[in-house]
C-alpha cells in the first residue's frame, strides 16, 4: 500500500512559478512509476507528467513541454513538480498518482493510487 500526500498548490501570478511536491509513504516507492495529473473545473482529469521509478524516462503533455519539470528522489521518496512559465490554463487541482505496473501510461486507471490533490490557482 502506498499513501501519497501532495503540497506546494497555491495562487500565482501569470508567468510565476510554483514547485509541487508528493511524499509517499511505504519502502516500496522506488518500484513504482510516479505522475502528476490535473483537472481543471468542468473539466477531464489530464495527465501531466510522469516518471518511471529509475527517473529515466520521463513524460510531459505538449502543453507543459518546456515549462514543467519533474524529477523524484527514491531515497526520499518525493517526486517534485517544478512549474515555470505559468498560465491561467494551468489552474486546476494537481494529484499525484503511483503506479505498481512497470513503464508509463497517458491513462488515469493505470495508476493504483491517489494522492489528495493539492489546488494551484494563476491568475492573470
Amino acid at each position: 500500500q502506498v499513501q501519497l500526500v501532495e503540497s506546494g498548490g497555491g495562487l500565482v501570478q501569470a508567468g510565476g512559478s510554483l514547485r509541487l511536491s508528493c511524499v509517499a509513504s511505504g519502502r516500496t516507492f522506488i518500484a513504482h512509476t510516479m505522475a502528476w495529473f490535473r483537472q481543471a473545473p468542468g473539466k477531464e482529469r489530464e495527465i501531466v507528467s510522469a516518471i518511471t521509478n529509475n527517473g529515466v524516462t520521463t513524460y510531459y503533455a505538449d502543453s507543459v513541454k518546456g515549462r514543467f519539470t519533474i524529477s523524484r528522489d527514491n531515497a526520499k521518496n518525493t517526486v517534485s513538480l517544478q512549474m515555470n512559465s505559468l498560465k491561467p490554463e494551468d489552474t486546476a487541482v494537481y494529484y499525484c498518482a503511483a503506479a505498481r505496473t512497470f513503464g508509463y501510461s497517458t491513462r488515469d486507471d493505470f495508476y493504483d493510487y491517489w494522492g489528495q490533490g493539492t489546488r494551484v490557482t494563476v491568475s492573470s
